[in-house]
């Protein structure tokens, strides 16, 4: 088999072999940059709160997402084997 460097080297430049982060991820990330805000009055500790309350409602979405997309990738399938049968 002959290895196809010039292909290799085009998704290298282009990015396409990095692994991409997961939503979890970034949602951890934003959490850590949340966190290390220093509020100066009020104001700012306000708006950080509501950031963090956001990100914990995101957080718990995404999980509720990500339950349904196992539960249909799960569903997909049963149904792909059922029509391999028939």
């Amino acid at each position: 088999m002959k290895t196809d460097f010039y292909d290799m080297t085009k998704r290298f430049l282009l990015g396409e072999g990095k692994i991409k982060p997961s939503l979890a991820s970034y949602i951890q990330s934003l959490s850590e940059i949340v966190d290390s805000l220093k509020p100066r009055s009020k104001t700012e500790r306000r708006r950080i709160e509501i950031a963090k309350e956001q990100l914990r409602e995101i957080r718990k979405r995404s999980r509720v997402l990500e339950e349904r997309v196992s539960l249909l990738e799960e569903r997909l399938s049963i149904l792909e084997e059922g029509s391999d049968r028939g």
